[in-house]
């Protein structure tokens, strides 16, 4: 069956631009779907294909409902999100069918949400673009990515008429698909002899985790590097339910501060535990957990007056109070404590941040004592809890986090009770 670009739009208010962008793919060689995520009216400056389009009404049986009953939802809200989970449940369903070669959605608000809940149902690889005049710095891109790998192009001018700014957006977006059709591929399955480790960092971690990448590439193993920036982290852990990685080295486990005050590094409620409910063999080192994020100039009332550190002209980090470094150790250890995989953590007691140090601003010993008290108190008995008298970001330290890994793999946690840092 050949596979197509799905294009994805509300022909009611953008059907002659979506029609723009299909007849451009088309000359390009390339076989088109359109999918009309309009609900109100019907597609203006567009004709749809019976044989390789898919209406309005066609997309709602998707998601088990009528085009009737989306539109009389009550709200405009609960109609898109009606709809949201039909073009989801349609795409899944495409691609498990092999009809998808890829997935584009043009779009404002709405439609730029619904485009990329549909494109987040594909694996990694699948070619994904959004255009859309939201997807600029002024707007949050959480619902415009995810975790995935959505191509997001803005498009400067709104979807509104083709106009030579509109087409120049539309024309490259056409390019790029076609050379992401004919040249890109999927995530290949996982290589049962591969020996991929995930491993997490931040600036504040990168010389340690550089070392840490050197040494395990010494004896055979390949780090592969998540930013722990909120979605860093959970995309890590997607993958790793997904079987890309033989073990994890948490290093950089700032977010599951972030929930609790706000910050931007939100890693979700999930974060530090999924590695270990799937079964993977993990070290975890409390990386960066005593501080979150903010952007500059936007930290809250409730946190002014704290210790704060300029990470650089766009980033701020807080400093975690006591209280708050005991309430995270409670969150350590609870969620480390459902793996069911061996597990090892790694502290660093000479500071978890960079201005975690003697006279920087983070410097708080007897704050980062009381995390490790309650992690120790609170860890399940075959957890071990190492003491390293290093800083998180020095390269000793990540050399000796690499070879607790591979003692962990090498063993496999037979007596987590004896297992030592190598020297």
């Amino acid at each position: 069956m050949e596979k197509r670009v799905l294009i994805i739009g509300t022909l009611d208010t953008k059907g002659a631009e979506i029609g723009y962008l299909r007849d451009r793919l088309r000359a390009l060689g390339l076989t088109t779907s359109v999918i009309d995520s309009g609900i109100l009216g019907e597609p203006i400056g567009i004709v749809l294909d019976p044989d390789h389009d898919v209406s309005r009404a066609q997309a709602a049986v998707y998601g088990g409902s009528t085009i009737e009953q989306l539109r009389n939802a009550g709200s405009r809200g609960k109609a898109v999100a009606g709809m949201r989970e039909a073009l989801k449940a349609l795409v899944r369903q495409w691609h498990q069918q092999g009809k998808v070669g890829a997935v584009v959605s043009m779009g404002g608000a709405e439609g730029a949400v619904m485009g990329a809940a549909t494109m987040m149902q594909l694996p990694l690889g699948v070619p994904k673009v959004l255009v859309s005049p939201i997807a600029s710095g002024k707007h949050y891109f959480d619902p415009m990515v995810g975790t995935s790998d959505i191509m997001v192009v803005h498009s400067v001018v709104d979807i509104l008429g083709l106009n030579p700014i509109a087409t120049t957006i539309f024309d490259n977006v056409a390019a790029a698909l076609k050379g992401l059709v004919e040249h890109g591929h999927e995530l290949p399955p996982p290589d049962p002899q591969g020996r991929y480790v995930a491993v997490t960092m931040l600036g504040n971690t990168t010389k340690a985790v550089m070392a840490l990448k050197d040494r395990l590439a010494e004896v055979g193993y390949e780090a592969v590097i998540f930013h722990s920036n909120g979605v860093g982290g959970p995309a890590m852990e997607e993958l790793a339910e997904a079987g890309q990685f033989i073990g994890v080295i948490d290093y950089t486990t700032n977010e599951i501060f972030d929930p609790m005050t706000g910050g931007i590094h939100d890693g979700g409620p999930d974060r530090l535990k999924r590695v270990g409910l799937a079964g993977i063999p993990q070290v975890v080192v409390p990386g960066c957990i005593d501080f979150c994020v903010f952007h500059a100039g936007g930290i809250p009332q409730a946190l002014q007056g704290r210790p704060v550190y300029d990470h650089n002209p766009e980033y701020t980090l807080v400093r975690a109070t006591p209280e708050e470094m005991v309430e995270l150790g409670h969150i350590f250890a609870s969620r480390l404590n459902l793996a069911k995989a061996p597990v090892v953590v790694a502290v660093p007691t000479q500071g978890l941040s960079i201005p975690n140090v003697p006279g920087g601003v983070f410097w708080n010993p007897e704050a980062d004592a009381a995390f490790l008290d309650v992690v120790r108190k609170e860890i399940r008995p075959d957890i071990p809890v190492l003491t390293y008298e290093r800083h998180v970001n020095d390269p000793v330290f990540g050399v000796e986090v690499a070879d607790l890994f591979v003692q962990l793999m090498l063993t496999q946690a037979a007596n987590d009770e004896d297992l030592v840092p190598l020297s």
